[in-house]
């Protein structure tokens, strides 16, 4: 149940930090919310953050059918998603030793224009749903009009590894003589009490998946 490892996923840094099965992988993406999104257009650059979601082995991305970057990526050109959890500052007893504790995947390949009505569908329902679980049955769907404006390109995963750093700082051996604080401050994504619309019709109380909501998977 592992992704190849390529000349070009494999983890060549520290490589014992590399991962390569889908349990590892899987698991980084559905618990962050935004991805980067890297390209080359004529010759410059972009890289640009988004939503998105995973299907089973396939990574969707969607916006406005105005996009550059989703007109662009639905011609087929090459593409390099990123996603990073940060887990945590590493203090060390020397300043060329910091680090952080994170977890981190790196896919390539090519996007996919969804046309079929039904996937496009189920791809939209997968980006609430991985924001927030249980929201889609909630809200009004989208028009039609609303459809037609928004494009959807799918990112099969294949060529994909993950990266994490876990625990202390390591320290050269001279260095753990020094009396200075070192160790590990976590970090993690705080949720805050809901605040309801301005506009909120009186009465309605906070669902259930918005008063426990988290973005850490158990």
């Amino acid at each position: 149940m592992k992704y190849e490892a390529t000349a070009r996923t494999r983890v060549k840094r520290i490589p014992k930090r590399g991962a390569y099965d889908r349990e590892t992988i899987h698991s980084v993406l559905d618990e962050a919310l935004i991805c980067q999104v890297g390209f080359l257009v004529a010759g410059q650059p972009y890289v640009i953050p988004t939503g998105y979601a995973r299907v089973g082995d396939d990574l969707y991305i969607h916006g406005s059918s105005a996009s550059r970057m989703l007109r662009s990526l639905a011609d087929g050109i090459s593409v390099c998603v990123t996603v990073t959890l940060l887990d945590g500052l590493v203090l060390a007893r020397s300043a060329f030793h910091h680090s952080m504790n994170y977890r981190s995947v790196v896919i390539l390949g090519r996007a996919e224009l969804v046309t079929k009505a039904d996937e496009k569908a189920r791809a939209l329902e997968a980006f609430s749903d991985h924001v927030i679980p249980g929201r889609w049955a909630d809200v009004r769907l989208p028009t039609e009009i609303e459809m037609k404006a928004t494009t959807v390109l799918r990112i099969p995963i294949t060529e994909a590894s993950a990266k994490i750093r876990t625990g202390d700082p390591v320290d050269d051996d001279a260095d753990y003589a020094i009396d200075v604080w070192a160790g590990v401050l976590p970090l993690a994504l705080s949720v805050d009490a809901p605040i309801g619309d301005a506009k909120l019709t009186p009465g309605i109380g906070v669902p259930a998946y918005v008063a426990e909501y988290t973005r850490t998977k158990e």
